[in-house]
């Protein structure tokens, strides 16, 4: 299983990043996945997850401003991230998800960071 996280970067408060995820070594289409993110000082934190059939769900702290997708024919996950504020600032992983609940992993990538400053 391999999973690499690109995508991250320094953007101003109110900015916008896609951060993208590419996935190999195992059935991607058949895996639900989940972006996970662990801010300067803190535990990690989940932010959004997917399942196999495309069903979604976020964190309160992100609705309405993330969208996590997928396109099995790439094996890649993305994460929109719109209307970014400081507080979203931290590593970004993603992660293939273990059980029926989208905040167990087995495997994730070496993450990217996002940095959101004035």
């Amino acid at each position: 299983v391999h999973l690499v996280e690109s995508g991250g970067h320094l953007v101003q408060p109110g900015g916008s990043l896609r951060l993208s995820c590419a996935a190999s070594g195992f059935s991607f289409s058949r895996s639900a996945m989940s972006w996970t993110r662990q801010a300067p000082g803190k535990g990690l934190e989940w932010v959004a997850g997917i399942y196999d059939h495309g069903s979604t769900h976020y964190a309160d702290s992100v609705k309405g401003r993330f969208t996590i997708s997928r396109d099995n024919a790439k094996n890649t996950l993305y994460l929109q991230m719109n209307s970014l504020k400081p507080e979203d600032t931290a590593l970004y992983f993603c992660a293939r998800v273990v059980s029926s609940r989208l905040d167990e992993y087995d495997y994730w990538g070496q993450g990217t960071q996002v940095t959101v400053s004035s």
